[in-house]
């Protein structure tokens, strides 16, 4: 129901104050979700349901997440303020733009144009300085870059990520839905800092899949 105060910042408010509740508890991840604007991410023909805690659909058959797991994986990441960040899939570029907020650096990689140009341009507009984007197979990576503190990744991937687990500093830590199926397993792997690393299973998720390359035309 309608309130007189329903503002976009009032709803964002009952959101998080939802999320909290379902144990994203981070003070620091909470403070980003409040601080990041989820309708400047969200297809106009969304808008109304910005605010709902549910994944909703954007260009190139991708989506924006839901909130709730949003908050759970960067909570998972356990972020440090120097943390040299890689993203991939960029998306929408609200995962990313929570991530900037918590992170030094954020790399963020993204396999269609389309999207990655609209993402820049919401980056642009909310002038945050410490992403750095670019266009290629999320799945190699970003080799030149690393290694990084925290990786996390947006998409399934079928298997063990073992190319993104080969670029995690040691002690660095990776999140990641991994499966085959609709309903995959979202993964935190810990790099032991000796070429292996550790894994434990966080829940089930359901995520579009880490597809390998670059789309040719999106």
């Amino acid at each position: 129901m309608a309130q007189d105060d329903d503002t976009p910042e009032t709803r964002l408010a009952r959101l998080v104050l939802s999320l909290r509740s379902q144990g994203v508890t981070d003070p620091k991840v909470l403070r980003a979700l409040e601080a990041t604007p989820r309708q400047l991410f969200t297809p106009d023909l969304f808008q109304e349901r910005a605010f709902e805690d549910s994944a909703l659909p954007i260009a190139c058959g991708q989506t924006i997440s839901q909130p709730f797991i949003v908050g759970l994986m960067t909570q998972a990441l356990k972020i440090e303020p120097r943390s040299r960040v890689l993203e991939i899939g960029t998306g929408s570029g609200y995962q990313t733009a929570i991530l900037s907020k918590m992170a030094r650096l954020v790399y963020t990689v993204e396999r269609y144009r389309t999207l990655m140009a609209e993402a820049e341009a919401r980056f642009k507009a909310l002038e945050l300085t410490n992403v750095i984007t670019r266009f290629g197979d999320g799945g190699q990576g970003w080799p030149e870059q690393a290694p990084f503190d925290r990786i996390m990744v947006t998409a399934a991937a079928p298997d063990e990520p073992k190319a993104l687990l080969s670029q995690l500093k040691p002690g660095g830590i990776l999140v990641a839905p991994v499966g085959k199926g609709p309903v995959q397993v979202l993964k935190r792997y810990t790099a032991d800092g000796q070429g292996g690393h550790t894994g434990e299973d966080l829940g089930e998720v359901r995520f579009v899949p880490l597809l390998d390359g670059v789309a040719r035309e999106l």
